[in-house]
């Protein structure tokens, strides 16, 4: 396939107009494939060629203003139109596509629950050509208007207001001028909920399965929904841009959310079948403030090219925390994006595939670079990036910058340089200075708390090692005096805010001298408003050890618990010391965030990668009493999502399998909670890795729960299960079963690698490299992606596994998909040696 290149769509803007897209999809003529008829109304600057873009199983016919062309001219994915003259064309285009198994153009999925059949599209990059021709690039912004036939009995969902005509045909309100990418479509049975607000058509929808949970749910969704639109309106000067606002939870869908005006689609799993925490519950509500807030970054201004896809993501990213925040009763989001996704950017940022947030052109030649840069760095440290702007420059400055932007370029693109522009036209401030540190830059900057203490007064300095300029606070922590009046100095007890200092740093990066001794804890970058590593002075880390959970603002413990997750990366810190860390303070942590956050990177990292294989077992028996000192104080059912979150690690942590049989067996956790399908299917996952399991029980519980996630757990189970078969078995279904869907083969991978199988899987991990590679050039970018991320034999810490993957970022097939995940999972894999080595 050809990718398309900037200077191609530099070429072909310059030289089309697109005016409309007219679309009719029948859905109704099999289960392979679709009809696509397109027409598209255009105007050529001057004469010349160019090409349209389309993907079909059968290209049956292709007209331009009424004369025939043959077929046989497509190459690959281009069509070429040759000898164009100035002025209005009009060409058409009949073909049949492909349904897609792997989340990518017109995904087909045929519910296992009930058997009824969904269809969406996902059109982002370059999947719009898997559906419909098109002149395929953001910048090229059209109107699009769309028929579908579907089966009796569907519902059709897309862009504008849809109605039925009759005989399972459904027209769609034509849109205005939007980019290809965002054109969306979703087809079936749906369950729907369906609502107005601000005089406008609201919905939800989900498969039918599914209808009961998402009832339970609606109130709270729907509540979320319309806070954020208002809150947006508050926001922006510019009205909402589309005619209605539907959701649509559909199956087997790779992202978080797709922001289709007008038709933003969620993966289903935020639709909730078994019981969940609050703070899974934020992670919902983000998502939906994430999305609308596209609605206006992104839909109703575009970017030009994909190098400035932070334009989209970034903002989004800060947005969707920000304004749920503000307008929710989810008022703590920041705590969560601290210890969730600020970690993500930091991560990347820290490998050699880092790059800035709004990298040169030069370094996104193409489509199939531009898919690379969707990671932490575009989300998290471009939102953090956007959090630590709105500091230095003001919430008003910022958001009056962002309407002149909204004014300038509404229904068209826009790029960097004319952000910029109109951020600068509401502030004095250097704001082009400051683009160019933080998001023409890469890497993560480290600051430093240095005390001095002199005649009764004390001062702090912030070292800054990097080169972007940090607006930050300092917080100064007291031992909380006990009831005697004297300070508490032993185990965890509470700290007491005595000041809060805002420096710029580099600048004023010493405070002035302050009164009194030196406080117990100093904080830089307290309540996290910068994107830096930091690191303590050493009376303050030792007071941090001792005292973390007394620290009285979650926000600014999650600042501390980064720190500590830094320097175990960093080889600063033993992994040993913050799982005694972990093990001293979560007993005792409020915020549901954090404790997952803590929970997850010691269960994963430390005692999956950073330990070696003889210090597992004793790190997962901390783990495993940590859980049940967790699972011990909530035993008055007063905190039922940290009990959640305690039952869950120590499932995961279980070394025999005795305990979690019984709750099985028993159908509950001994004081609650009951056992759901997710936890059934988690302690069965455990059980199989454990030997303590086989294929009967997996079938007997895939029977009880013959939904989608059931035939993902039973996949997962059966590739866990340590017997040579069954992981030949899921090898092959694996790297040479096609049809495997994207969500099976992940479960199925995630099933596959497992510490405590070292021996069986040794042999797989030289066949992973060939086999990979043939494989994500066989399957396209998503199972390439599947296959880097979870596929990858992660826990095969050792020098013979880095080798061999080196080896493989030489193979020439290698495709830009799988070779990033692969020069990104090698760089954790040194890392992980590093800190074996250092520990």
């Amino acid at each position: 396939m050809s990718v398309l290149t900037r200077d191609e769509a530099q070429t072909r803007a310059r030289f089309l107009d697109v005016h409309r897209y007219t679309i009719d999809l029948d859905l109704t003529t099999g289960e392979e494939t679709f009809d696509s008829r397109t027409v598209i109304q255009f105007t050529a600057a001057a004469a010349g060629d160019t090409f349209v873009e389309l993907k079909p199983a059968t290209l049956r016919s292709i007209s331009l203003d009424g004369h025939p062309l043959d077929p046989a001219d497509l190459v690959e994915n281009r069509f070429p139109l040759t000898g164009l003259t100035a002025g209005p064309h009009e060409l058409r285009v009949d073909a049949a596509m492909r349904y897609s198994r792997t989340g990518e153009g017109m995904h087909r999925f045929t519910d296992p629950a009930d058997g009824e059949t969904y269809v969406y599209t996902q059109l982002f990059m370059e999947d719009v050509q898997r559906v419909f021709a098109a002149f395929d690039q953001p910048d090229l912004k059209s109107v699009f208007a769309l028929a579908v036939t579907a089966p009796e009995g569907w519902t059709v969902l897309g862009n504008g207001i849809a109605e039925h005509r009759g005989d399972g045909r459904w027209t769609l309100a034509p849109t205005p001028l939007i980019s290809t990418y965002l054109v969306a479509v979703a087809a079936g049975p749906w369950h729907s909920i369906t609502t107005e607000h601000a005089g406008l058509p609201f919905g939800i929808h989900c498969r039918r399965s599914l209808a009961p949970h998402l009832d339970a749910d609606a109130d709270e969704i729907l509540d979320i929904t319309r806070a954020c639109f208002d809150r947006f309106h508050e926001k922006f000067d510019e009205p909402y841009p589309f005619d209605s606002y539907d959701q649509a939870f559909v199956p087997e869908f790779n992202a978080g959310a797709m922001e289709n005006p007008g038709l933003v689609t969620f993966r289903d799993e935020f639709v909730y079948r078994s019981a969940v925490t609050d703070t899974e519950r934020q992670t919902r509500g983000m998502v939906i403030a994430h999305e609308m807030a596209h609605m206006w970054f992104g839909d109703l201004v575009t970017l030009a090219w994909w190098d400035d896809i932070w334009l989209n993501e970034s903002f989004a990213e800060y947005m969707g925390y920000q304004t749920l925040a503000e307008a929710t009763r989810f008022t703590d989001t920041w705590v969560d994006f601290g210890v969730a996704r600020k970690g993500w950017g930091y991560d990347a940022d820290q490998r050699p595939s880092t790059h800035p947030v709004a990298p040169d052109p030069a370094a996104v030649p193409d489509t199939a670079s531009a898919l690379l840069n969707f990671d932490g760095i575009s989300y998290a440290k471009g939102a953090s990036a956007l959090r630590q702007l709105v500091a230095w420059l003001g919430e008003k400055d910022f958001l009056a910058g962002i309407n002149t932007h909204f004014a300038r370029h509404k229904f068209a693109n826009a790029t960097l340089a004319d952000f910029i522009d109109s951020l600068a036209s509401a502030t004095d401030r250097d704001v082009h200075a400051w683009a160019d540190a933080w998001l023409r830059t890469t890497g993560v900057d480290t600051l430093t708390s240095r005390i001095q203490e002199s005649d009764g007064t004390w001062t702090v300095t912030v070292d800054h090692h990097g080169n972007r300029p940090h607006r930050i606070a300092i917080g100064a922590y007291d031992h909380a005096p006990d009831l005697s009046g004297t300070a508490t100095h032993t185990g965890p007890g509470h700290l007491v805010l005595r000041d809060r200092i805002e420096i710029d740093v580099p600048g004023n990066g010493t405070t002035d001298p302050l009164p009194d001794n030196r406080p117990a804890l100093v904080v830089p970058n307290d309540s996290d408003l910068t994107y830096a590593k930091v690191r303590l002075d050493a009376t303050s880390w030792h007071t941090a050890l001792q005292h973390l959970s007394g620290i009285p603002d979650a926000l600014t413990r999650a600042v501390v618990w980064n720190a500590a997750r830094d320097m175990v990366r960093d080889g600063e810190l033993a992994p040993t010391t913050y799982l005694d860390t972990a093990r001293t303070h979560l007993p005792h942590e409020t915020d549901l965030a954090l404790a997952q956050g803590v929970l997850a990177f010691a269960g994963t990292h430390i005692a999956g990668h950073y330990l070696t294989p003889d210090n597992r077992p004793a790190a997962l028996a901390t783990l495993t009493a940590l859980c049940r000192d967790l699972i011990r104080r909530t035993e008055d059912g007063h905190n039922p999502g940290l009990r959640l979150i305690a039952v869950r690690h120590l499932i995961d942590a279980a070394t025999q399998p005795d305990t979690i049989q019984d709750w099985l067996t028993n159908g509950t956790v001994p004081g609650g909670p009951e056992l759901d399908p997710a936890l059934r299917w988690r302690i069965l996952t455990r059980l199989a890795v454990l030997g303590a399991t086989d294929e009967a029980r997996i079938a007997a519980e895939l029977e009880q729960d013959p939904s989608a996630t059931g035939q993902e757990g039973a996949a997962r189970c059966r590739a866990a299960l340590p017997t040579p078969e069954a992981k030949a078995t899921a090898w092959h279904a694996l790297f040479n079963d096609d049809s495997l869907s994207n969500y099976l083969f992940t479960a199925t991978a995630q099933g596959f690698w497992q510490p405590e199988q070292t021996d069986l899987v040794q042999d797989y991990v030289s066949r992973y490299y060939p086999e990979a590679i043939r494989l994500a050039a066989r399957r396209g970018p998503a199972i390439a992606e599947a296959t880097g991320r979870y596929a990858f034999p992660a826990y095969a810490v050792d020098t013979d596994n880095l080798h061999l993957g080196r080896q493989a970022l030489t193979d020439k097939d290698l495709t830009p998909a799988l070779r990033r995940k692969l020069i990104d999972q090698l760089d954790d894999l040194r890392r992980a040696l590093a800190i074996r080595e250092a520990h």
